[in-house]
């Protein structure tokens, strides 16, 4: 290989280009929400429409993660990142011009596919490249933080089109970026594989993809079935059969699909559940302080995406003080923090009103994105120690897959909880005084009750009008507040469950061997 060649595949470039591809689809994942007002308006979307077009992303992918790490394993991890890649920004040039919700909704499952084979391939890229302790835990801390910034600029660069044009430029403004993250991959990144290449563990592909994308996709309906209902409850045990069948299989199979020994070390089961915990409770709460911006405090999308900036500014911060911190005090301490710090901060948005200044917020925001930097960064680390070094894309798209599991389920259960607490509460306060058909509408949303309450303005009914719009803004608030409180709940939980199930002896000392790659050209 040529010296050309050789330092453009240096470490530091191949992480580079690892760290374009996941700002891209980190962009993706949150750059939708600030869509949602647009979305009602001019797709004229439901909650429940809105609700999939933000999980079918993530059902997808989180469908679909583990068994697209087990082949990248096997066929090349730069190959599936390409693969990936490809599809993503095929998908989201195409979505941009969808007409109707189910149009989008499709498009965005599409790119949740490609999303699934481009994840996992970074960190196992990534791990094969650094493997000396203190270099793969700054790499991470480094791939981290770029996830965090995607997080964020999603949001901002998001807000910025939609000031100028319609919501479909936040969909295609991905394909470009999207198609200079293939070009660099394919000229920059090395590609490795298991070298054993084991035999295929079919059974096992088929019955991840259906047991994850049957749970995920009983919870998303269950608020509009019902909890109690049939189908839900045929649903659930739908799942359990299926994650019977993958557990018989897996501990059966002479090559598994994933080892699920993995899961008996409590330093990787205690950081999976600290990731799914952390990011079930971030989605949730973006899910709704999207809209408390919007819809309370009348951000236009561009103002609401530059007020997320602070939570950028928190997770770069986070992120590289807890790979650092990890390696010094354990993660054990810096994970329990970090959760801790999410906690408290979940509480403190309780106190939240309509005229809640945006010098409250900006600290909020900030913490946010240092807990969750904190608390990702050596979960990511612990999780990827434990993994054996040919199965890193299984160990990656598990990781990934404690993400999906608790985004999408915090957007299915706080947006679901949510919902129920504003109609019930307009309900009461103005089934009196709106048309049946009317109030049907304003339940479903804030966006809905303002636009009834333009109606009745309209047709010269300004004192109903104007009781609506207060009635919807104070369900909202009582909705937006029991909503954070469950939450501060169940990360108060992970608090304790963390510091005793995580091992509590701090990490042994890096070995001294250079930094090396498995990969080959």
């Amino acid at each position: 290989m040529s010296k050309v060649a050789t330092s453009v595949r240096s470490p530091a470039w191949i992480l580079v280009v690892l760290c374009v591809c996941v700002l891209v689809i980190n962009m993706d994942a949150m750059i939708v929400n600030v869509a949602l007002p647009s979305l009602v308006d001019q797709l004229h979307a439901t909650t429940r429409d809105l609700q999939w077009v933000v999980d079918a992303y993530s059902l997808a992918f989180a469908a679909l993660v583990i068994a697209a790490g087990s082949l990248s394993d096997r066929f090349g991890r730069r190959e599936a990142l390409v693969f990936g890649l490809g599809l993503f920004t095929v998908s989201s040039g195409l979505g941009a011009f969808s007409g109707s919700t189910f149009e989008l909704i499709l498009a965005r499952a599409v790119m949740g596919i490609g999303s699934a084979f481009i994840y996992p391939a970074t960190l196992s890229i990534l791990t094969t490249v650094f493997v000396e302790r203190k270099a793969r835990a700054t790499a991470i801390g480094i791939w981290g933080a770029v996830s965090g910034l995607g997080i964020v600029l999603g949001p901002l660069v998001g807000g910025v089109l939609l000031q100028q044009f319609w919501w479909g430029s936040i969909l295609l403004v991905m394909a470009p970026i999207g198609l200079v993250a293939l070009v660099l991959t394919a000229l920059v990144v090395p590609t490795s594989r298991n070298p054993e290449t084991p035999a295929l563990d079919k059974s096992g592909l088929v019955l991840s993809c259906l047991a994850v994308g049957a749970l995920v996709y009983t919870i998303i309906e269950a608020p509009r079935l019902g909890w109690a209902s049939s189908a839900t409850v045929i649903g659930f045990v739908v799942t359990a059969v299926f994650f019977a069948a993958l557990v018989v299989r897996e501990l059966k199979a002479r090559t598994p699909m994933v080892d699920l020994a993995l899961f008996r070390d409590t330093r990787f089961s205690a950081a999976c559940g600290s990731m799914t915990v952390a990011f079930f409770t971030l989605y949730g709460l973006i899910f709704l302080i999207t809209q408390y911006m919007q819809f309370l405090k009348l951000y236009s999308p561009m103002q609401t995406g530059l007020r997320f900036i602070p939570v950028a500014v928190g997770m770069v911060i986070g992120s590289t003080l807890g790979g650092r911190l990890a390696v010094r005090w354990g993660s054990r301490v810096v994970v329990t923090g970090g959760l801790a710090i999410l906690t408290v901060v979940y509480a403190w948005f309780t106190v939240e009103t309509g005229d809640t200044s945006y010098l409250v917020l900006a600290p909020q925001l900030v913490l946010i994105g240092l807990g969750l930097g904190v608390v990702g960064v050596p979960a990511t680390d612990a999780i990827m120690r434990v993994v054996p070094p040919a199965k890193a894309s299984v160990g990656s798209a598990l990781n990934d897959a404690t993400r999906l599991f608790g985004g999408t389920l915090g957007i299915a259960i706080v947006g679901s909880l949510f919902q129920s607490l504003y109609a019930n509460g307009l309900a009461t306060s103005m089934s009196s005084a709106l048309l049946p058909g009317s109030l049907a509408k304003a339940q479903d949303s804030m966006g809905n009750s303002l636009s009834e309450a333009a109606q009745y303005i309209h047709s010269g009914q300004s004192g109903v009008a104007q009781s609506l719009i207060q009635n919807a803004r104070s369900s909202f608030l009582d909705g937006f507040h029991a909503s954070c409180w469950t939450i501060a709940a169940i990360s108060a939980v992970m608090v304790v469950a963390a510091w005793f199930w995580l091992p509590a002896e701090k990490p042994e000392p890096a070995a001294t061997e250079p930094e090396q790659s498995v990969a080959s050209a």
